[in-house]
C-alpha cells in the first residue's frame, strides 16, 4: 500500500479553514457570534482638584455710577440727561430765588452796574421751577459752553444772541417765544420770568446728552483736597464789587457752606416748599481779568466779561470747613476749566454741589478766615 505524504498543514491555513467552517455552522443555525468583552483597564484617572469655596477669587467690586457734576451716586433713570444752564437774577428784586439749592453749579458773575447774577447748572435734580431768570451775558458761554447741553435765558442784545448761538448748546430763549417760560403774577417785569425746567428737558435734542466729568471727587468727603492738606477755615468772604459782598459760613452740623448776601441769609425756595438757605459742599474761587466788551447796556453802560479762554489763575477751594489753594487754567471755550493744586496733580473735590465765585481780578477781593 502506497502512502501518500501531503506534507505538514501551515497553521494560518488551518485557522481559516476552522473560520470558515464556523461561519457555515452558523449560518445553517441562524445562530450569532457572541460580542467580544474586554479586561477592564486598573488605570487611574486623575480628577480636578477641589477648590475651598472659602478661597475662591474676589469679585470685582462693582463702582457705583455717579453725576458728573457733583459724583454724587446716580438714583433714578435719568443719567444721561443733558445738562441744563440758566441765567438768574440776583438782585434785592429777584430775592428767593426758585431752585438755586437743586443746582449742580452756579457760578456768581459781576455784570454791568456792578450787580451779580448767577449762571445755575441743573443735571442731577430737576426743580419743579426756576427763575426770575434774566438774559444772557457774554461770560456766560465760556462757563457752560463745555456742557454741550442746554442754554436757558429770557434774551439779550443780537450781538450777544449771536454768541450764545454759535457756543455749540441748545439755545432756549422766553422773547423767542418758547412755552417752557412764563411769567409769575407774584413779582414786577421784569423780575417774574419763570420756567419749568422739565418743559425745556423735554424739547431737548437726541444728541444732547450727560456731560463729562468737570472736576476730580473724591468718594467721600474726607477725601477732598482742602480736608487732606487744607486750612481750617470757618468764613469766606468775597468783594466781587461795590454792591455784590456774598459770604459762606461754615456748618458743620449739615456738613455746607451757608451763604450770606451782606449779613442777611441768602434763601431760596424749592419748589414752592418753605425757604431755605442757599448751602454748598465745595466753594471754588477763581480770581480772572474783567475787562469790558464792546457790547453796552442801559445808558451806554459797558458790559463786561471774564477772561477765562486760553487763560490761567489763582484760586482757592474750600470743602469740609477747610481751604486749600489752587491754580486754574482753561484752553478753548468748549473745554472746561482745569482745576489743580500748586504741584499740578488734579484738585479734588468732595461729593456734591459747588459754587463758583467769579473774583474780577483787577478790582474784587476775598478774604479767607
Amino acid at each position: 500500500m502506497t502512502t501518500t505524504r501531503l506534507g505538514p498543514v501551515r497553521r494560518p491555513m488551518l485557522v481559516a479553514l476552522l473560520g470558515a467552517l464556523t461561519l457555515a455552522l452558523a449560518a445553517c443555525t441562524g445562530g450569532t457570534t457572541p460580542p467580544t468583552t474586554s479586561t477592564p483597564s486598573t488605570s487611574t484617572v486623575a480628577l480636578p482638584p477641589t477648590v475651598d469655596p472659602s478661597k475662591q477669587p474676589v469679585p470685582t467690586p462693582t463702582v457705583p455710577s455717579v453725576w458728573p457734576l457733583t459724583g454724587m451716586p446716580v438714583t433714578g433713570t435719568a443719567a444721561n440727561r443733558p445738562a441744563l444752564a440758566v441765567k438768574i437774577e440776583n438782585t434785592a428784586e429777584a430775592r428767593p430765588q426758585e431752585g438755586l439749592n437743586e443746582a449742580d453749579l452756579v457760578w456768581e458773575n459781576i455784570v454791568e452796574f456792578d450787580v451779580s447774577r448767577f449762571n445755575a447748572v441743573f443735571q442731577s435734580q430737576v426743580p419743579g421751577e426756576i427763575g426770575p431768570i434774566r438774559s444772557v451775558r457774554p461770560m456766560d458761554m465760556p462757563e457752560s459752553a463745555p456742557l454741550h447741553g442746554l442754554f436757558a435765558y429770557s434774551g439779550g442784545q443780537p450781538g450777544i444772541l449771536a454768541l450764545a448761538q454759535s457756543s455749540g448748546e441748545q439755545n432756549f430763549s422766553f422773547d423767542s417765544g418758547n412755552s417752557a417760560f412764563y411769567r409769575i403774577k407774584a413779582r414786577p417785569a421784569p423780575h417774574n420770568v419763570y420756567s419749568h425746567p422739565a418743559d425745556i428737558w423735554a424739547q431737548a435734542d437726541p444728541s444732547r446728552v450727560a456731560p463729562k466729568p468737570w472736576f476730580q471727587f473724591g468718594r467721600s468727603a474726607a477725601q477732598a483736597s482742602a480736608m487732606v492738606a487744607g486750612t481750617p477755615t470757618n468764613v469766606l468772604s468775597f468783594k466781587l464789587s461795590a454792591y455784590a459782598h456774598p459770604s459762606w459760613t461754615w456748618d458743620a452740623t449739615s456738613g455746607t457752606w451757608l451763604r450770606f448776601e451782606g449779613p442777611a441769609k441768602a434763601m431760596t425756595q424749592t419748589s414752592g416748599a418753605a425757604e431755605s438757605q442757599i448751602h454748598a459742599v465745595n466753594v471754588l474761587t477763581i480770581v480772572a481779568s474783567h475787562p469790558n466788551t464792546q457790547f453796552r447796556a442801559q445808558n451806554n453802560a459797558p458790559v463786561p466779561t471774564y477772561t477765562l479762554v486760553n487763560a490761567s489763575g489763582d484760586g482757592v477751594l474750600a470743602s469740609g470747613g477747610k481751604t486749600i489753594p489752587v491754580k486754574w487754567s482753561k484752553g478753548a471755550q468748549d473745554a472746561p476749566m482745569v482745576v489743580t493744586l500748586a504741584d499740578g496733580t488734579p484738585a479734588v473735590f468732595a461729593p456734591g454741589n459747588t459754587w463758583i465765585e467769579m473774583v474780577p481780578k483787577e478790582t474784587g477781593s476775598y478774604t479767607v478766615g
